[in-house]
């Protein structure tokens, strides 16, 4: 079973002497006693690591920050991945110590390996000298390795000394900002390289791949689109492992990405061929509906909770919430499995070959090639007038079912309306950003309404279960009567919300 820790560290590598009087000589670590906190700092002895690193032979993970590597040595050798969560922060997953990649860990690299297969890339043979950090009742505050290393990649090696002080939990991280003082007047500077892979690539003669994005794109429609798909490219990828662990909000991400991808398919098909997108645009749409198969149980759950935690203690009556749990129960049974089924799936993978040779050979127009804010704006402005439409006919309607149909047609506008626009935003400016929230508060007021329209549904199916039981439906009348309620609100209050979002102004600020 794999462990995972959050690490926080810094790296340092020396750069000269001290300032003279100031500090010990090059090479030395300054002893860290009195510096925010550390009262004592103790040896640990010094460890003998040797770790080999994993990749596909055009190195995706170091493209991307990750890092899979096989370590003997010291107390916690095994196979261990580092995800990178923010600068200086990363999830460390370890598994026990073997010679096949353990299957939980590959399963976290299989939106980026596939079927390119894994092989070793470097190994490094380090010399580690241990000490902890230590607070005034004896708490550890930080570990601090001296790692005199040696990198060998076929027979080119290096070698080098760095120093990182790793966070133990809970600490705060100005800890580190504390430490980095210290340590600048000792001649050690923070590392220019993130991690000890991505310097013995380095040093070894190799760089990590530049990505197609990593450019800043030139002011055509073709680039300022392309741009936007690869960075909804890349979260899908990245969000791939966090749905695996489960991680909060991941499979909302993971759907937002799909979402945005199909949308600005639709929206820019005067710059890409739709005959190439549409296809990849139906295997999107395929994997957003079967991962919301859970995320959307999960919502309607919470918004029953809600409503149902708002009522006063004499508007709850019978066995409410054993009902409620058993039926999240029965629905959710075997979501996830299913989820993670789809994501080891052959066509899962397929669709993100798909992806790629797309933006690798993008099926570009003629539009492709003229300046961004020539081809943006009018794009964008038809999905708004588009919206403009679904809104004027379901506002036109009684209310009803009918008109419940209408208002989330005109909700699926309104996100696709938003996401031309956010896609605009690098082209286009302060303009689009503020049509883009204008978009989005009419789709959350839509998408609140919509929510309520199948909480309904829910609530009904909730009561019919209840009676079919012998226990009381009061309540759950009484939470339908109030999404009723809310659902007439949040159409009262559609027609300003509109008003405000449609001013032609924002529209003619596009340019």
């Amino acid at each position: 079973m794999a462990d995972t820790k959050r690490e926080i560290e810094r790296k340092f590598e020396f750069t000269r002497a001290g300032k003279k009087g100031s500090g010990p000589a090059r090479g030395e670590v300054p002893d860290l006693t009195g510096t925010a906190g550390i009262t004592s700092v103790t040896e640990q002895g010094t460890v003998e690591l040797d770790a080999v690193y994993y990749d596909t032979p055009d190195r995706r993970l170091a493209a991307d920050g990750l890092t899979l590597r096989r370590r003997t040595g010291g107390a916690d050798a095994g196979w261990h991945l580092k995800l990178p969560v923010s600068p200086g922060v990363r999830d460390e997953i370890g598994a026990p110590l073997g010679d096949a990649l353990p299957g939980s860990l590959a399963a976290l690299v299989r939106s980026r390996v596939r079927d390119a297969g894994l092989a070793p890339q470097v190994r490094l043979v380090s010399s580690r000298r241990l000490s902890h950090l230590l607070g005034a009742d004896g708490a550890l505050l930080a570990e601090l390795a001296t790692d005199a290393v040696r990198a060998e990649r076929g027979d080119a090696t290096a070698t080098w000394t760095e120093v990182e002080v790793e966070l133990a939990d809970g600490v705060d991280p100005a800890l580190l900002d504390a430490v980095e003082k210290t340590f600048r007047k000792a001649g050690l500077k923070v590392s220019d390289a993130p991690s000890k892979l991505a310097r013995a690539l380095a040093e070894t003669g190799v760089e990590p791949p530049a990505r197609p994005g990593d450019a800043r794109p030139d002011a055509t429609a073709g680039a300022q689109v392309l741009a936007y798909l690869r960075a909804q490219r890349d979260t899908l990828v990245a969000q791939d492992p966090a749905v695996r662990r489960n991680l909060p909000d991941s499979v909302h991400q993971m759907r937002v990405a799909t979402r945005r991808l199909r949308s600005a398919f639709k929206t820019y098909r005067k710059v890409l061929d739709r005959d190439v997108t549409d296809p990849v645009g139906e295997e999107l749409r395929w994997l957003a509906a079967e991962l919301g198969v859970d995320r959307d149980q999960e919502v309607l759950l919470e918004r029953i909770q809600t409503r149902l935690g708002e009522l006063p203690r004499p508007l709850v009556t019978g066995p409410v919430r054993s009902r409620l749990r058993v039926w999240n129960t029965t629905r959710r049974a075997g979501s996830r499995r299913r989820a993670l089924a789809v994501l080891d799936g052959a066509r899962y993978v397929a669709l993100l070959d798909s992806l790629d040779a797309l933006l690798d050979d993008p099926p570009l127009r003629d539009a492709a090639v003229r300046p961004a804010r020539e081809v943006l704006p009018a794009a964008v402005i038809h999905d708004v007038e588009r919206l403009a439409g679904r809104v004027g006919d379901a506002l036109a309607m009684e209310r009803g079912h009918g008109r419940d149909l209408a208002l989330h047609e005109a909700r699926k506008a309104a996100k696709r309306a938003r996401y031309a626009a956010e896609a605009a935003v690098p082209a286009l400016g302060k303009p689009a950003k503020r049509l883009a929230g204008e978009m989005k508060s009419v789709q959350s007021l839509l998408g609140d309404h919509q929510d309520g329209v199948v909480a309904r549904e829910a609530l009904r199916g909730l009561a019919a279960q209840a009676q079919g039981a012998g226990e009381p439906g009061f309540t759950w009348g009484v939470l339908y009567g109030r999404e009723e309620a809310l659902a007439e609100r949040r159409e009262r209050e559609l027609p300003d919300v509109w008003a405000t979002a449609a001013d032609p102004a924002l529209r003619a600020a596009l340019g």
